[in-house]
């Protein structure tokens, strides 16, 4: 049995404390083995490095883009170490992934005692530790994680492999961050963690079946690995792991979002150049100035209302519609139909 735990938060909130600690403890208080994968720690430096001179097309920023591509590297390489611990078979590196990345992810394995000492016939090949294979493992993520697409990254390695997954939120206040942070051997800018501040999404446990499996706690000077709701949240994850089959119920949403958004978009291009043609023939028949203005605000106001239904899904009821056409065509039909009636009031008057 496995876990992934991810812990996020503003920086200076307090993981890396927390997760020093569960490091320590659980192995001795559960009997599970513990590894934590650092993030500061493992990506490379130049991932932080600003870009050089005209690297960056239209004044753009490159670094997101050069840190996300370490961020998935790094995952590459977990994934290999999953792969590992369920074959039996010897660890080698990803494809895609830098040789220095590996190094640092190997010799991250090697001090926690997850690999064994190497045979010199091995080559680039690691095998695992012998209570790594026979013993739950918990690997600890360690990051800022301060969008939910990052989070869900790990979530769906949770699920390729029948893993358990949770995740801790440490609540901090903003202005007690940046006083942390100033303490620190190499503290990062303010603005950094304003920006991030700005940015960072909570786990939304009502709205995202993925993250029902999270605690959002406040940050304080007590040892939070100490905290039974952390001890429960990781026993609960590891004795329920995600199932390869499970329907992604958020990714749903997500799609079927997107999939309505863009029927309503198409209803309302189309019904705007409706009310483009009903307008011209309108003025073609001498409609006066004044009646021009109140049907155009009829047209619109009736466009508003069969938008909405179309929103809402109650599209089919009281309107005329065409069988066996998607919502947007019928929509449009009806919305045809309607505007046309409204029309003949005008140049018939």
């Amino acid at each position: 049995r496995a876990g992934l735990c991810v812990l996020c938060g503003l920086p200076a909130a307090g993981k890396s404390s927390l997760a020093r600690g569960l490091r320590l403890r659980l192995p001795r208080r559960r009997r599970w083995d513990c590894a934590l994968l650092a993030y500061d720690e493992l990506i490379l430096p130049e991932a932080f490095a600003p870009a050089a001179p005209g690297a960056a097309p239209s004044g753009r920023d490159p670094l997101p883009s050069r840190w996300k591509c370490h961020r998935q590297e790094l995952l590459r390489c977990l994934e290999r170490f999953l792969q590992a611990l369920a074959s039996g078979g010897p660890l080698s590196a990803p494809a895609g992934c830098t040789e220095a990345t590996w190094k640092r992810f190997v010799a991250c394995c090697q001090e926690q005692g997850l690999l064994s000492s190497q045979a010199p016939e091995a080559g680039d090949c690691h095998y695992l530790a012998n209570a790594a294979a026979s013993r739950p493992l918990y690997f600890i993520l360690d990051d800022n994680f301060y969008y939910q697409s990052m989070r869900y990254e790990v979530y769906q390695l949770a699920r390729k492999y029948s893993l358990g997954f949770c995740q801790v939120f440490l609540e901090c206040p903003l202005e007690q961050c940046l006083q942390r942070n100033r303490l620190r051997s190499d503290p990062l800018p303010d603005q950094t963690i304003y920006q991030m501040a700005r940015k960072i999404e909570m786990p939304d446990l009502e709205n995202n079946a993925w993250e029902k499996n999270s605690l959002i706690l406040k940050s304080s000077e007590c040892a939070l690995e100490d905290n039974l709701q952390i001890i429960d949240l990781l026993t609960n994850a590891l004795e329920n792991p995600v199932k390869q089959n499970e329907e992604n119920t958020e990714q749903k949403e997500v799609d079927r979002a997107i999939c309505a958004a863009s029927t309503v978009h198409q209803a309302d291009q189309t019904c705007r150049r409706i009310i483009s043609q009903a307008m011209k023939d309108a003025k073609d028949k001498n409609v006066h100035p004044s009646d021009m203005k109140n049907l155009a605000e009829e047209l619109n106001k009736l466009k508003a209302e069969f938008l909405e239904d179309l929103r809402q899904g109650s599209h089919l009821k009281n309107r005329i519609c065409q069988q066996n056409s998607d919502p947007a065509t019928s929509v449009t039909s009806s919305f045809q139909y309607e505007a046309t009636t409204i029309v003949n009031k005008y140049i018939l008057k």
